[in-house]
């Protein structure tokens, strides 16, 4: 469910106060936890550190973007991948092929 037009969308006003005293296309990275606001066209060109729970997640910010959620960028879990013998097999590197190298000599052990 959407937030009402009448209302407008949310905007984090702690976030908001550090992105207009930043220039544009600066290259400090902006840290915030409120995933939920969303992006607006002065944010664009700017890293925001968008928290996924765990650590600041770098979002550099583009037109597209504008009219998402920050958290959309900032994925809280981690995939490691499906597993099975199957993926096992496909991501072990192909045998190699014998190589036909130059005969090497015989080192005799050493006496003490």
């Amino acid at each position: 469910m959407s937030r009402s037009a009448k209302k407008g969308p949310y905007l984090d006003q702690n976030l908001m106060k550090k992105v207009r005293a930043l220039p544009s296309g600066s290259r400090t990275v902006v840290k915030t936890w409120a995933r939920a606001s969303t992006i607006t066209p002065e944010m664009v060109g700017l890293t925001i550190g968008v928290h996924n729970g765990k650590e600041h997640i770098p979002v550099r910010v583009v037109e597209e973007m504008v009219g998402h959620k920050l958290g959309e960028f900032s994925l809280t879990r981690k995939f490691v991948r499906h597993g099975g013998k199957m993926q096992k097999a496909e991501a072990a590197p192909p045998a190699a092929a014998p190589k036909t190298a130059a005969p090497t000599k015989a080192v005799a052990p050493k006496k003490k």
